[in-house]
Order: structure tokens, then C-alpha cells, then sequence
């Protein structure tokens, strides 16, 4: 029978969202973002936690298999707190809560030690909750595992008469793959790009630096397609791992026909420097997206991109000199279509952007601007094959 996984970004304005839905049903959610509309809203974001929940109720489901925060920014787990069951305190628990089956955090998650001050409760809650399923031993994953950890880790480990190695296979380390998912059985695999072990034990953790780097491989009917989620890296993280893949002989896990644009589009992923009509991107990280595959995807998961002249002197992203590169790539390479998910189908009704991922190619299920109408695809079918095969 034919295999067909989804891959779905939410519009939740410069925040990340993305679920993937399995040909077997397994659900991974990467990263929550659920912000309020208001009514000052030009643009207003989804309802996000309605709509998971209406998500998991249609299928019958009240958990994902997998939720990962990429890392503690706001803009990345914004409302999680709420809406999803933690372990460790029977207050957060309840049947209105949606179920974590396994939790993925980078190691930075569970170190960091600023004050409340300096620190958001929604992010001393998810520490919490990942610091108690580590210490539990089951239901997590933590990536990287920098001495630090280990430091505060094998104390309270050796209080419970447990060994110092008992939580050892609960580690993942950059350039491996996440075990629990299998190509063949799953039809998915997680390879680690980051975080690196220096991105915590040299001193100060910058969250952006410390963050999950993923590339995706989908199997579908004998071919493969990749999906690259970035999070919020900046341009040194990305030619670190563009270097390490190249050294270790891993560079076929940077490519990409589904490409999550890092930081919600800001030049900072290409680049220190803006540019005045256009950024530059930094060799390897030039590199890295002329490593698209043909009919590929960019997705910038933002606000929506002006083009008028003041939008140049923007601050904040997304930048519109960050967007003019990643089209010319994009173009280069022979993609397809650079999409922002508050632009589609419409700026003042963004609705989730939908790819069906088939042994023919990803297709976007384009949604129409009229409420019940059913959904269109990408008006050009992809290339048989766009991906690479097995078979």
C-alpha cells in the first residue's frame, strides 16, 4: 500500500510548532508555541492548543509519542506547561492534560540555574519535569551529555544505589541516531547534528548555541526524503556541523527537501552581517543549502515577510534579507517554494502548513481561503523519485 507521512507547521507568529504525523500513526511534536489572540491581532495566530487537541481526538488519542523541545525560549515553549501532563507534581496532572509518552531536551535544559528573576515559570516547570523523568529513568531523552550534568546527575543517582551508568543509554550524543524509531518498521529516523558538548561545558549556556539540530529521513515506497530542523541555530553553529558532517563522512544527513528555516528567518543563521538588500551567507553555510534536493521546501516559521522598503530596516526577524538569499538558493538548487507560515492561506487567516510525504515526492496540501473547501495540492506535481531510492 501506498506510505503517506504528513509534516505540519502551525502559524503561531515568530514562534515554532511542527508535528509529524507517522504512515503508522506515531505522532512527534517539535516544539509548542500557543499564543492568545487579541483583538488588535492584524494577524492572528492559531489556536493552537484547540487544535492539537482536536488533532489527537480525531484519531483517538490523548498523548504524542514524542515531544522535543529544540530549547527554552519562549517562542519554543510558550504554554506547554499548560496543556501538557507533567510527571513529577500530581497538580499538572489531570485527563484535560495531553500525555508526553517520551521527552526530548537538550542537555542546557536541565543546567541552566539563572534565578526566577531571569527565568521564565514555564521554563523552571519543563527543567523540572526533566530532571525528574531523568532521575526516574524512563520516559526521556536528553541530548548531549556534558560534564556538568554528569556532576549533578551521579550524586543523587548514587543517594538512590544506583550506579554512575544507569542513565547512560537515556544520552544522545551529536552525529548519532535517536533510538526508538526505525526506517523500516517507522519509515522515520533522527540523526543528532547538535547540541556539541562544548555548547555547555564552556561556561555561560546561550540557548540558541545549545539547541536540537535534527535531520529527518523519511522512507516512503523505497525513497527517501529529508527534512532539516534547525531550531534557532546561528551561522557558527551551522558551519561547525556542516565541518563535523564533512570530517565524519555524514555529509548526505544535511540534505534537504524539506528545510525549516532556523530563528524564524533572521540573517543571523546566514550570517553577522544583514546586508543591505541581500545577506551573504558564510561558505559552509552556503554549503549547507546548496545541499537542497530538487522541488524542495523552505519554511520560515514567522510573521509574514514584508517587501517594502522600511521592512529592510527591520530589527527583529524574520529579515527580508535573509529571505532573498534563501530564495536564491532555493531557486538554485531547483526548489520549489519558500513559504512563511502566517502568510498561507492568507495573512489575516494563516491555517497550518500541511506536506504529504509519499514515495513520489513532499507535496504541499495547499488550504484554500474559503472555510470548508477542501484542500488543494501544490498545482505541480514533484518528480517521481525526487528523494533517493533503495530499491
Amino acid at each position: 500500500m501506498p506510505t503517506t507521512h504528513q509534516v505540519i507547521f502551525y502559524p503561531v507568529k515568530n514562534g515554532d510548532t511542527t508535528q509529524i504525523v507517522l504512515n503508522n500513526g506515531r505522532r512527534i511534536l517539535l516544539d509548542f508555541c500557543h499564543r492568545t489572540k487579541n483583538e488588535y491581532d492584524e494577524n492572528p495566530p492559531i489556536d493552537l492548543k484547540q487544535r492539537l487537541k482536536d488533532e489527537l481526538n480525531e484519531v483517538g488519542l490523548d498523548s504524542f509519542d514524542v515531544v522535543a523541545f529544540t530549547h527554552a525560549d519562549m517562542d519554543h515553549i510558550q504554554g506547554s506547561t499548560e496543556f501538557f501532563e507533567l510527571k513529577y507534581a500530581q497538580k499538572y496532572q489531570g485527563p484535560e492534560r495531553i500525555k508526553i509518552n517520551e521527552l526530548w531536551v537538550p542537555a542546557a535544559m536541565l543546567l541552566e540555574e539563572a534565578d526566577r528573576e531571569h527565568q521564565s515559570e514555564e521554563f523552571i516547570l519543563l527543567r523540572q519535569e526533566a530532571r525528574y523523568r531523568l532521575l526516574e529513568g524512563k520516559g526521556i531523552r536528553i541530548f548531549s551529555k556534558p560534564k556538568a550534568l554528569l556532576e549533578w546527575l551521579e550524586p543523587k543517582l548514587a543517594e538512590r544505589g544506583e550506579s554512575k551508568s544507569s542513565r547512560d543509554h537515556l544520552f544522545i550524543d551529536a552525529g548519532s541516531l535517536v533510538p526508538g524509531f526505525e526506517l523500516e518498521f517507522d519509515g522515520i529516523e533522527f540523526f543528532c547534528h547538535s547540541p556539541f558538548i562544548k555548547h555547555c561545558d564552556d561556561g555561560d549556556i546561550i540557548r540558541n548555541r545549545s539547541a536540537l539540530v535534527f535531520s529527518v529521513r523519511f522512507l516512503a515506497n523505497g525513497y527517501y526524503y529529508d527534512f532539516l530542523e534547525v531550531g534557532d541555530a546561528d551561522w557558527e553553529v551551522l558551519e561547525d556541523i556542516v565541518s563535523i558532517s564533512k570530517y565524519h563522512g555524514n555529509i548526505d544527513r544535511l540534505k534537504w527537501n524539506l528545510f525549516n528555516l532556523p530563528h524564524h528567518c533572521s540573517y543571523l543563521s546566514l550570517s553577522e552581517e544583514k546586508g543591505e538588500a541581500e545577506t551573504e551567507p558564510k561558505g559552509l553555510v552556503r554549503e549547507l543549502l546548496m545541499l537542497g534536493q530538487p522541488d524542495a521546501y523552505m519554511v520560515s516559521s514567522s510573521k509574514p515577510i514584508p517587501s517594502w522598503d522600511s521592512a529592510y530596516k527591520e530589527i527583529q526577524p524574520p529579515h527580508i534579507q535573509a529571505k532573498k538569499a534563501y530564495e536564491k538558493y532555493l531557486q538554485l538548487v531547483g526548489g520549489r517554494k519558500f513559504l512563511v507560515t502566517m502568510e498561507q492561506p492568507s495573512t489575516d487567516s494563516p491555517a497550518p502548513l500541511k506536506f504529504e510525504i509519499t514515495g513520489g515526492g513532499i507535496t504541499w496540501r495547499r488550504s484554500s481561503v474559503l472555510i470548508g473547501a477542501p484542500a488543494l495540492a501544490d498545482s505541480i506535481p514533484p518528480r517521481a523519485g525526487a528523494g533517493f531510492g533503495i530499491l
